[in-house]
């Protein structure tokens, strides 16, 4: 094996040698629906460039509904912020919008299922369902609602 490629660990389990280092990012985005996709390839392209272990399809997922939930549930008057860590453990991502309100039933989960009629209500069922931890916090202009997800091992290798 080369140096700085995967080792094998007694158990046969790969790891890489390589820790990702600790990175973040934080952008203004336009309080419109077009901030969605525009979130959603600053996290996967954070995510590959940095080749971080964390899930990158259910960050891009969770982070297009912290964006979406933000532009349709506050008032249009300033941009929304995305912040996204990354950290040997996992990553983070918080959106910060204006709106002081806490967001819903993020922490708790609703008392009756989301009407599976309807288009909406279930962008915090599934942060709640896929992120390892989640929640919000005040900030000195309103609020960040925020998930984090943890590094996903590296798929074991066939000895060569």
């Amino acid at each position: 094996m080369k140096a700085g490629q995967d080792r094998l660990l007694q158990n046969g389990l790969a790891v890489h040698d390589r820790i990702p280092a600790p990175a973040s990012w934080r952008i203004a985005l336009p309080h419109s629906a077009a901030a969605v996709p525009v979130a959603r390839a600053l996290v996967r392209t954070a995510l590959a460039e940095l080749e971080h272990p964390a899930d990158g399809d259910t960050a891009e997922l969770l982070t297009a509904e912290l964006v979406a939930n933000a532009v349709e549930h506050t008032s249009g008057g300033s941009p929304i912020e995305l912040v996204v860590e990354l950290l040997p453990s996992g990553c983070q991502v918080e959106v910060h919008d204006p709106d002081p309100s806490p967001p819903g039933d993020l922490t708790r989960p609703d008392k009756e299922p989301p009407d599976p009629w309807q288009e909406h209500g279930r962008g915090l069922l599934l942060i709640r369902a896929l992120s390892s931890s989640c929640g919000h916090r005040p900030t000195g202009s309103g609020k960040a609602v925020w998930f984090r997800l943890p590094a996903v091992p590296a798929p074991r290798r066939s000895p060569e």
